[in-house]
Formats: C-alpha cells, structure tokens, sequence
C-alpha cells in the first residue's frame, strides 16, 4: 500500500462491520492508527440484525494484523459522554486525531411517514443525525488544538439526494447530514480541516443484504429500487472506503463542502 496516511489517526464510528469495518482497515492500510466504536448491541427500532461484540473484536484484529494501533470501545453515538472519552484516550494514546469517518447508522422502513411511530422517528434522527454531530463534538476540538488541519468524512446516503417513499425518517436524518456538512465547512475552514460528506446507494453489507430488507425491496418494487447507474448491483464497502482514503489523504487536500456520490444511482426526484 501507498502508505498516504502514514503518522495519522482516524475515528471510525460503526466500525464493528460492513463500511465501517472496511474504512478502518482501508485507513489502516494506508498507515493510519484507529480508534474505532460500536454500539455492538440491538436497538429497539431497528427490524434487522446489528453488530455484536464479535464484529467489533473482529475490526481490531483486522486492524492489528496490519501492523497499526487500534483503540476500540462499544459506544452508543448518542453517549456524548463516551464518545469523548473515547476520544480523549485515543488522543492521549497516539498523540493528535487528523480523521473523522462518522459512518455509523441505521436503516428502516414504514407504511408511510404518518403511520410512523415516533419511536422509530426519534430513534433515527437519534443515531443518524444528532449521533453525527455528538462524534464531530467530540473530536474536533482535538482536531483544532492539534494544529494538523485534517479531515471529516460523513456518511449521507443517496436518501440524502432525493426522497424514497416508506423512508421519510431516513431521507430526513441524510439530507440533514448535507446541511450540518455545509455549515461544518465554513466553521473549521480557518483550520484547514476539510468537511465532505459520501452518499452510496446499495452497498454489500449487513445492514442492506438481510432477509428483512430482502421483503422490503420485493414488496416495494422500483420505489425501493437500490440499482445503480452504473451497471453493477451493489457496490462494495471498499468502493466507498477508497473514496474516503482520497478525501483524506494528501490528493483531497483541497476538496471540502462536497457531497461525493459513490454511484448515486437514478437521481429521479
């Protein structure tokens, strides 16, 4: 490997699989020391399997085979409390934080958007939205004291570009992440950190490949079509983790308040 991140450390939340896991080892690939979380656990509103601690222990051995640091805790992105302690030992670890990966989020689905429970609104908005902005919170400070610029990556989705019916809690929580981005840019600009955020369509992992999304996508026909424009079904977790590696490394040194498809698909609005 390139070694482009070589003498930096990157945050990667929900990190315990699919693009999480992906981005803390491509980041480790390229030199990066990790400190990594997941909540590592079922939350209430959420119709599919999450990640276990196994996943989680997975990541670092993942990471520890390549040679780097990795510091990893089960945290709930709305813990704002353990988010900064994580973040505190992590940089009393390995000295500075030059990378923000705010990957972690759920995914799920109603009726409509008024047969939605508020529990499955409040939960989404929680950890998609509001989880965000708790990990940026929490790392940019260090980010700022440590003189180093860097750079924050956060996941939208191609719901963050357009609307999807059955989804308006997911579609909300996304398109927020553009508009927290956007502010995020003018805000950290004068330390040259850079605020972009990435928005996939289907991706190969856990949470899009199970057997409740499976019904949600025969019963939902073209609404729910994840097809992308390009002609592959899904594209990989490395697909978007390599997008990442260019916002973060020297090559993106410039690119800031983007908002990067990684093959948006159909942008129908």
């Amino acid at each position: 490997m390139s070694q482009r991140l070589h003498g930096k450390v990157a945050l990667v939340s929900g990190a315990a699989r699919g693009q999480g896991r992906s981005h803390a080892v491509r980041l480790a690939q390229e030199g990066a020391d990790i400190i990594a979380f997941d909540v590592c656990r079922q939350l209430d509103t959420v119709p599919y399997p999450m990640a276990v601690p196994e996943d989680l222990a997975e990541t670092v051995k993942l990471v520890e085979g390549l040679d780097r640091r990795i510091i990893a805790s089960e945290a709930d992105v709305r813990d704002s409390a353990a988010l900064q302690a994580l973040v505190d030992e992590g940089v009393r670890e390995f000295g500075r934080l030059d990378v923000v990966c705010a990957n972690a989020g759920i995914a799920g689905f109603a009726k409509n958007t008024w047969t939605m429970t508020e529990d499955q609104w409040e939960e989404m908005i929680a950890v998609n939205l509001t989880g965000v902005w708790k990990t940026v919170k929490a790392a940019v400070p260090a980010m700022i004291q440590a003189g180093n610029g860097g750079s924050i990556i956060i996941t939208s989705s191609t719901a963050g570009l357009k609307g999807f019916p059955s989804a308006a809690h997911y579609v909300s929580a996304k398109h927020g992440l553009v508009g927290l981005m956007r502010t995020l840019v003018n805000e950290l600009a004068p330390h040259f950190i850079r605020v972009n955020t990435v928005h996939p369509t289907g991706v190969n992992t856990p949470m899009i490949v199970n057997d409740f999304m499976a019904k949600v996508l025969a019963r939902g026909g073209s609404s729910f079509n994840l097809q992308n424009a390009l002609p592959v079904e899904m594209v990989e977790p490395v697909d978007i983790s390599n997008a990442i590696i260019s916002l973060s490394s020297e090559e993106g040194r410039y690119i800031t308040g983007a908002s990067l498809p990684v093959d948006a698909g159909y942008l129908q609005r």
